[in-house]
């Protein structure tokens, strides 16, 4: 029986059998990934560049934004290569750093959306204290919070997962390393180790989503009880974008880790997969720029700056 030393690559899930669905499956990631890195990129950008975006809120959106690039672009590239190589192979170091690397920015994505929602709660329950309770060393300090988080989850998760010995060949059925599917390749009594470090995560991760739904059980109340329907429509328009990220986020991470195993199906894991780890940072982007006027302006002024420069050039 093989254990892990022994292992120098896995075998990733192929999405088709076919050249020609190869090369359309290449094309279709290829255009998420250009979508993702636009999306994101032009957020980074307009907070960066537009001083009128330096508060809290778009401090955070920014972190998003960046583990949103590094979320797609840990699994994305790969599968395309993949794809469009005729390939399945991934070696062992690849896989434990795709473990590692998407470990580390879900679990700081997930630690940054809880702590945008207590932006949320500051801004509208508490707006005279907001300056005091998010200056800038408290958000450079939760921010930190939040990357650390993932960073010791990864780390934690990462070690449990290689240390075990692998007794069921070297087959992931999934497009890139998930945990779930190293761990049916372990021996059936070596796993459990890392069974009770997915348990603690997922109690940690229950933790911060009752943090998130109490403070907006706290901002809903705030915001029914204010005077004014425009005040009301601001502070709700300041929040949606950010309850339909997480929305999407926990929704799709539910189905994908807490699905029935009886339902369970390689075609339907692929799928499961892609929503989860593809759709939300090309997503994200976009619903935090449908509605917010303040974004869109300084993603206009980029576009019209770097068309006034290529245009009229020094």
């Amino acid at each position: 029986m093989p254990n892990s030393s022994s292992v120098g690559e896995f075998l990733l899930l192929a999405f088709a059998e076919t050249r020609e669905l190869q090369l359309l499956h290449f094309a279709l990631f290829l255009g998420i990934y250009l979508a993702a890195l636009l999306g994101n990129g032009l957020i980074l950008s307009a907070v960066a560049c537009d001083h009128h975006l330096h508060t809290p809120m778009y401090f955070f959106l920014l972190n998003l934004a960046l583990l949103d690039l590094g979320c797609i672009s840990t699994t994305l590239p790969k599968a395309m290569a993949n794809a469009l190589w005729d390939t399945r192979a991934i070696s062992y170091q690849g896989c434990a750093a795709q473990v590692f690397f998407f470990f580390f920015l879900v679990g700081a994505e997930y630690s940054l959306l809880t702590i945008m929602s207590y932006d949320r709660y500051v801004a509208i329950c508490k707006p005279l204290h907001y300056g005091s309770l998010l200056d800038s060393r408290a958000c450079a300090q939760m921010a930190a919070a939040a990357w650390g988080t993932g960073f010791l989850t990864a780390v934690l998760h990462t070690a449990n997962t290689f240390s075990l010995p692998l007794c069921h060949g070297n087959a992931v059925d999934q497009f890139f390393c998930e945990i779930p599917h190293i761990l049916k390749l372990s021996c059936s009594d070596a796993y459990l180790r890392e069974v009770r470090a997915l348990v603690f995560s997922i109690s940690l991760a229950f933790g911060c989503f009752v943090f998130i739904v109490v403070s907006y059980v706290q901002v809903f109340r705030a915001v029914l009880r204010m005077p004014s329907e425009q005040g009301r429509h601001k502070a709700f328009s300041t929040c949606l974008p950010h309850l339909t990220v997480v929305s999407l986020f926990v929704s799709t991470g539910v189905f994908a880790y807490l699905k029935p195993p009886s339902s369970s199906s390689p075609s339907l894991d692929l799928v499961v997969a892609a929503l989860y780890s593809l759709l939300p940072p090309a997503v994200n982007p976009l619903i935090y720029s449908m509605r917010n006027q303040q974004l869109k302006h300084a993603v206009r002024k980029i576009f019209y700056t770097s068309f006034f420069s290529i245009n009229n050039p020094p």
